[in-house]
């Protein structure tokens, strides 16, 4: 828990990236650049409102200042928490999904089939504009859900942890695919894919004690 924002800050992750199928290391490297922003700039919002909130007195200008520091919070701790699982499902090397495991049986029932999901998923991140493809799991219902996030945050479903995260943000495929291959660069993301790691958001999202 933060008790105190001005002496605590979030942390950059480090991920354990490897070759990746069509896209290639630059672009991940510039990823990763992008997301120590996003660090970088949470970490700075939170330690500037309470220096803006000791002009109020004095300063017509500055409840607006906080009010827009607050505004854009939320887009940057997003783009730091939304990163963090895509890098993460990265890591490691691919791997596939557990035949028999929870996530796999929880997605056959609510779909159909896991293949079902995929069509359905890999559709949504075809979505035009900028954003992103999530997979939820839903705390309260204890069940999975799909949706596209606009930016970073418009569209965050509330009281959903996300397990699966991925980045349609033309700086994640662009350098690599081109405006047009879109439609690969989602292949090539579930071909890099680590499982393991998706999994254990589900796992420790179900069970958030262990």
């Amino acid at each position: 828990m933060r008790t105190n924002q001005n002496k605590m800050e979030f942390k950059e992750k480090k991920f354990n990236i490897g070759e990746l199928k069509g896209i290639s290391a630059k672009t991940i490297e510039e990823h990763l650049k992008l997301y120590a922003g996003y660090v970088k700039n949470t970490n700075s919002i939170l330690e500037k409102i309470p220096v803006y909130e000791g002009y109020v007195k004095e300063d017509a200008f500055a409840p607006y200042v906080i009010s827009e520091l607050n505004r854009r919070f939320s887009f940057e701790y997003n783009g730091m928490r939304n990163h963090e699982i895509y890098f993460d499902s990265l890591s490691d090397g691919a791997k596939e999904i557990t035949p028999d495991g929870e996530l796999i049986k929880c997605i056959a029932y609510l779909w159909g089939s896991f293949d079902k999901w995929l069509v359905q998923f890999k559709t949504l991140a075809t979505t035009r504009g900028i954003g992103w493809a999530m997979l939820y799991l839903d705390r309260k219902e204890h069940r999975l859900l799909n949706a596209w996030v606009d930016e970073q945050h418009i569209g965050q479903l509330q009281d959903c942890t996300p397990i699966l995260a991925l980045d349609m943000w033309e700086h994640s495929f662009v350098a690599d695919y081109q405006p047009s291959g879109k439609k690969q660069y989602i292949e090539d993301f579930f071909t890099s894919l680590n499982w393991q790691n998706v999994e254990k958001n589900f796992s420790e999202s179900i069970s958030p004690e262990k």
